[in-house]
């Protein structure tokens, strides 16, 4: 998030003054230390999780649905626990502020792939313009179809986490979750919900297709977390 004294846009575009109610949560994520989720980056030496092996293409898994979801016709709701709950169409949404990050993938099928460079919106930057409630503090993302999946606020949040809508510098193609999909790269990918359709703020934790199906709730390599200890 951007942290200086300017005024900064709000969900229509309007500029707000520094005593806003943006900046006045902001302070509180801050004091909070909200969205503090540990190192981005890595060492080189710890930069593979355990159990994964590196590959050079980019291997292609779904539930045996692919949507295609002509431009047009594509909006991306975000409802739920929000001060300013959001509906973008492609043109809207693209009008956003766009970064790029160039960041790891890292499947829990035990593939890895390396510096994949991604375009779209900074998840941090989303969180400016909507606000989450003080009650929110999980997010569900709803994929075009029908796939869902969970994550805490503070990955959802997580420094080099993206909205994304292309990939080495061209659009995202429709098997690799076109046209948006999340990346969070410090989890699973199967928490990076391809054909992203709605993001749902809630005041409480709700899982995921495949967290309902025993795959961990939270999904970090770095400690293996592919399923669930639940009985």
């Amino acid at each position: 998030m951007s942290e200086d004294s300017q005024p900064q846009a709000g969900p229509d575009g309007a500029s707000l003054p520094s005593d806003s109610k943006l900046t006045t949560t902001k302070q509180r994520w801050a004091r909070e230390g909200k969205f503090l989720t540990g190192r981005v980056t890595r060492p080189d030496s710890d930069r593979l999780p355990p159990g994964q092996h590196l590959v050079r293409d980019w291997p292609v898994l779904d539930l045996g649905l692919q949507p295609r979801i002509p431009l047009d016709h594509w909006r991306l709701d975000v409802t739920g626990e929000v001060e300013h709950p959001a509906s973008w169409d492609w043109s809207a949404f693209g009008a956003l502020k766009q970064t790029r990050e160039v960041t790891d993938i890292h499947c829990v099928t035990t593939w890895s792939r390396y510096d994949n460079r991604w375009d779209g919106v900074a998840t941090r930057d989303l969180l400016d313009l909507v606000m989450p409630k003080a009650t929110a503090t999980h997010v569900v993302l709803h994929s075009y179809d029908g796939y869902t999946t969970n994550l805490a606020l503070e990955d959802f949040a997580a420094e080099d986490a993206l909205v994304v809508h292309s990939w080495e510098g061209k659009p995202l193609t429709v098997e690799h979750g076109g046209p948006v999909r999340l990346v969070v790269p410090h989890l699973y990918f199967w928490k990076s919900a391809k054909w992203l359709k709605q993001i749902e703020f809630r005041a409480g934790d709700r899982r995921g297709f495949w967290e309902e199906r025993g795959y961990h709730n939270h999904a970090d390599p770095w400690k293996e977390e592919r399923y669930s200890d639940d009985e």
